[in-house]
C-alpha cells in the first residue's frame, strides 16, 4: 500500500516508517503535523493515512486532519493512533466514518504483524477498534441493568464485542468456534434487542450497535 504518516514524535514516526517498509508498504510522505499531510494527500494520493490523534495543530490535530482527508478523499483509509484508549476519541473516530477507519494504541501497532493486519483490515473496508477499548465498552454497557445492552445473552455479548473490534462474520465465527450461520443469528438478535432499524443495511447497523455501546458507556459515566 501507499501510506502517508503524520506524527509529531520523531522516534515513533521513524519507527513506523521502518515497520511499514519491512512489511512491504511504500511510505510516500512523513509529516510532523496534520495540515502538511492533508496538503500532500491532495497532490499525491495514498491508500491509507496514519495519524497521531494528539499532534499539531491543536490538541487533537490528528482527528481534525482525518476529518478533512475523509471529506476530500473518501476512499482513503484512516488509522488514528494514541497512547490512550479513550471513549471520546473513539466517538470522534466513528463520527468521521463507518468504514476504512481504525483507532489503535501506539504500543499495539509497534510490530510488523499487528500493524500489517490493521492496515489490511482498514483497506478491506473494516472498522478496527483497539480490542481493550471494545471490551471495556461492552462490559461497561452490559453492566447497566436499565440498558438494552443488558438484555443480550453472554454469546450475543461476545459477538457484539468482536463486532465492535471491527471483525467480519467469518472472523467472529473462527474466534468463537461457531458457524457463520450462528453468527448471523446472534447478530440478528442483537439488532432486535438494541432496537436498531430493520430497513438499514447490515453494515450500517453494525456501526449503530457500536455507537449504542458508546452511548451506554457515556450514560453510565455521567451517573457516577
Amino acid at each position: 500500500m501507499r501510506v502517508a504518516i503524520a506524527e509529531d514524535g520523531a522516534l515513533f514516526r521513524e519507527g513506523l516508517v521502518l515497520l511499514l517498509q519491512a512489511a512491504g508498504h511504500e511510505v510516500v510522505g512523513c509529516f510532523e503535523d496534520g495540515d502538511a499531510l492533508v496538503a500532500a494527500v491532495a497532490t499525491d494520493p495514498v491508500d491509507v493515512a496514519i495519524l497521531d490523534i494528539r499532534m499539531p495543530p491543536g490538541p487533537t490535530g490528528g482527528l481534525v486532519a482525518a476529518e478533512r482527508v475523509r471529506a476530500l478523499h473518501p476512499d482513503v483509509g484512516l488509522l488514528l493512533l494514541s497512547h490512550y484508549a479513550e471513549t471520546h476519541y473513539l466517538m470522534r473516530v466513528l463520527e468521521i466514518g463507518a468504514d476504512r477507519i481504525g483507532y489503535r494504541l501506539k504500543e499495539r501497532v509497534a510490530g510488523v504483524k499487528v500493524l500489517g493486519d490493521t492496515l489490511d483490515r482498514i483497506a478491506a473496508g473494516e472498522i478496527v477498534i483497539e480490542p481493550v477499548l471494545a471490551r471495556r465498552l461492552v462490559q461497561g454497557g452490559a453492566a447497566q441493568t436499565d440498558s438494552a445492552i443488558s438484555k443480550l445473552s453472554e454469546r450475543e455479548t461476545d459477538v457484539l464485542r468482536l463486532m465492535a473490534e471491527g471483525r467480519a462474520n467469518n472472523a467472529i465465527a473462527q474466534e468463537l468456534y461457531i458457524s457463520a450461520k450462528a453468527v448471523e443469528k446472534n447478530i440478528a438478535a442483537i439488532f432486535t434487542k438494541l432496537g436498531l432499524p430493520g430497513d438499514a443495511t447490515v453494515h450500517h447497523r453494525r456501526v449503530l450497535a457500536v455507537l449504542a455501546y458508546l452511548q451506554a458507556q457515556r450514560i453510565d459515566g455521567s451517573m457516577r
